[in-house]
Order: C-alpha cells, then structure tokens, then sequence
C-alpha cells in the first residue's frame, strides 16, 4: 500500500496552478518563478503530494548559503572555529496550501530539509530562514530556530538540533 504523500522533487507532473496557501508572494513564486530558480541551479524545489489525486499540499526550497560567524551568538561562537563564515542551507521558501494546514506538513518539510541536508556531502552547519512575517517567524521559532540580533527576520537552527527536535521526534511521520 502506498503511503498517503510523499516527497518528490519538482518537476513538469505537478501542476503549480491549483496551489494556494495564501501568501501572494509564496503562491506567485511558487507559480510562476521556482523553475527559473532550478533550471539556473540557484535554488532546489521539493513538493509534498498527495499519493491518491498528485496534488501538491507543500513546497520549500532550499539553496547553499553561509552565516558570517561572528553574526552567531557569541556563546555558540567561542565553540566552533574561527572561520569567517560557516556552511549552511537556506530554505528560501516554505508554504503549505490552505486545504492543508494544520496537519503538519510544515514540519514534515523543516525534517525533510534537514535530513537532507545532514545527508550532503558537503558539511553543513546550520538551516538558515527568512521570515517573511512573525507568523512565520513564530512558526520556526516554535522548531527552536534563533533570529540572529542583527537580522531579525532571519532565523537559524543548527543541524545537531534539528536532528535532535525534528528527526528524532519524527516529524516526518505525516507523510507516511
């Protein structure tokens, strides 16, 4: 039996057009700007789908970024090398269709970010966020994201938490 969704990369069989989840530039992005984004590898899309009628229910992106170090708290900083910057991820968007929420695919996407980002090759510090309101930001301050003092709206999580918060308490499971 197949599960009830699953996670898949975006691609030419997942109509975009029946998304909405509200926010005009998450649904416009999504719509009409994200297979700009693949096609110049400057960011990767993943969808949540619906198993019975391949409809989309959830989105994110994520892309390779860095965090400046000394933008980290500094009781987090004196215990990581004193590089100039670390490797991150950046889930550039993150949204869920009305018909949808509240079951939480949210979360199931922020695990699945993660757990592919601890599974790169390349080494990766932390998830990166910019919260385009506080909804957002309490939404990902709720999975232990901290705002970095001098961008509020930009929030962060290091991978050894978010395997801690997130995998190991099983946010995946909604999809399955």
């Amino acid at each position: 039996m197949n599960p009830p969704f699953c996670l898949e990369r975006l691609g030419v069989q997942h109509d975009r057009a029946s998304f909405t989840c509200g926010v005009d530039a998450l649904d416009g992005y999504f719509k009409a700007q994200v297979t700009q984004d693949i096609r110049r590898r400057v960011a990767n899309c993943f969808v949540a789908v619906e198993s019975a009628n391949r409809l989309v229910v959830a989105y994110y992106t994520i892309a390779s970024a860095s965090i400046p170090t000394s933008s980290l708290p500094p009781e987090l900083a004196k215990r990581l090398p004193r590089y100039p910057t670390l490797p991150a991820v950046r889930i550039g968007r993150l949204a869920v269709d009305l018909r949808y929420r509240g079951r939480g695919f949210g979360t199931a996407l922020l695990a699945d970010a993660a757990l592919k980002s601890l599974n790169a090759a390349p080494a990766t510090f932390a998830l990166l966020v910019d919260a385009k309101d506080e909804q957002a930001v309490a939404f990902y301050r709720y999975h232990g994201f901290q705002p970095f003092a001098s961008l509020p709206g930009t929030l962060f999580l290091p991978l050894a938490t978010a395997e801690k918060s997130l995998l190991d308490l099983g946010a995946l499971n909604v999809l399955t």
